[in-house]
């Protein structure tokens, strides 16, 4: 079976991570977002994969090769020019022809039976199926009119208040026919929900829905980044120690994840769920919650907090600093007696300096210094960098 995986929006709204990783290459639980999604394609039988690419496209290649560690053959089709969902797509026509093949975002992140979706388009009618999911809040998504037999009537791309005819929020994986290519433009940007959709049903073009149950998030914001790890933690089997660890006297209560050389002082505390990457030194005295993942060749120094948190590569904490709900994001460094409060995310290589407090909500964009003794209870830009964050 195929599968295609958008990958080319920018990720601005995830910046400032996305300024130094694309966004399907946002680490969860220290590997790259887009493997966890193949490896679940690869498990539900999709073993042919084409990958449509823009934004930083080459790291995504970099990183996941032709696929055969996967159990799987990936294409590659790059994006000149914006194309829009649908036009990215149609780019990679040449890879999805003579069967149906299933459409995702390459930020998803899911557990979802797809083989269920895919049966169920093929013993139906409808070029394409949409997979649908409620949802208490749709205004950020597409939402969907469907009858009892599972015909779409209606569908309005993000609602606004009074629009809200349905809690049947579109999830953005779509189980198309290769006929829809009749339909989409060459070369021009064009998109599955803003026109593909609405031309079909102007047209009395059948689209059906299914109704998927499980989880599935697209991270398209650092909440929903941080709700994704979370399932991902919840999944965690059980304890697992690659190669050499080392503690002294540490309370230490699973599940947990620990990489190659890891180094534990006395008397530290964890309590699972945690992922904790190869070569990372953490000190005395030091707590660290459920939900965290520490990433690798980090120090956590003493009687430091790390409280449902997700610290990248190379990250620096000093001592008695105290992480909540946070993201922090490579070759930062954080000094001693600093808070970092809930929902703040900081990018990377910054630098902030000792007894200093980031508020909540606060995001401080990549090399910036942040001095000693400083409240920080605004988003610091850093205007070497685009400073927009919203769009994809």
């Amino acid at each position: 079976m195929k599968a295609c995986i958008m990958c080319g929006g920018a990720g601005t709204r995830l910046r400032p991570l996305t300024f130094k990783h694309p966004k399907p290459s946002i680490p969860i639980l220290n590997k790259p977002s887009v493997r966890h999604l193949i490896e679940h394609l690869s498990r539900e039988g999709f073993n042919e994969i084409v990958m449509t690419l823009g934004y930083m496209g080459e790291r995504i290649e970099e990183q996941l090769g032709d696929g055969h560690m996967f159990g799987v053959h990936i294409d590659y089709v790059y994006e000149k020019e914006k194309l829009g969902t649908a036009g990215g797509v149609k780019n990679a026509e040449k890879y999805l022809k003579g069967e149906p093949f299933i459409v995702l975002g390459g930020d998803h992140v899911l557990n979802l039976d797809l083989r269920e979706m895919y049966r169920f388009h093929e013993a139906n009618d409808a070029p394409i199926t949409i997979g649908l999911l409620s949802i208490d809040d749709p205004r950020e998504f597409g939402i969907a009119d469907m009858d009892i037999n599972n015909r779409i009537h209606r569908f309005l791309e993000k609602p606004k208040s009074g629009q809200i005819f349905s809690n049947l929020a579109s999830t953005g994986i779509y189980i198309c026919s290769p006929s829809i290519f009749e339909w989409i433009p060459q070369g021009k940007k064009y998109d599955f929900a803003k026109d593909l959709f609405p031309f079909m049903l102007a047209a009395d073009k059948k689209i059906n829905g299914v109704l998927v149950r499980g989880k599935w998030t697209d991270v398209g914001s650092s909440a929903a980044y941080r709700q994704a790890q979370r399932w991902m933690l919840d999944s965690l089997p059980g304890t697992t120690i690659e190669g050499n660890f080392t503690t002294r006297n540490a309370r230490i209560k699973g599940p947990l994840s620990i990489g190659n050389n890891v180094c534990i002082g006395s008397n530290s505390s964890l309590v699972g769920p945690i992922v904790i990457g190869e070569n990372t030194t953490i000190g005395n005295n030091v707590l660290i919650g459920p939900y965290s993942v520490i990433g690798s060749n980090c120090t956590i120094e003493d009687n430091a907090k790390i409280l449902s948190s997700y610290l990248f590569d190379n990250v620096f904490i000093g001592k008695e600093s105290n992480i909540s709900g946070g993201v922090v994001a490579d070759e930062t460094i954080i000094g001693e007696h600093c808070f970092l409060e809930n929902g703040t995310v900081i990018g990377h290589k910054v630098l902030i300096g000792s007894n200093s407090t980031v508020h909540s909500g606060v995001k401080i964009w990549p090399e910036v210094v942040i001095d000693k003794d400083s409240s920080i209870k605004e988003t610091v830009i850093n205007y070497d960098y685009d400073a927009s964050n919203d769009g994809s």
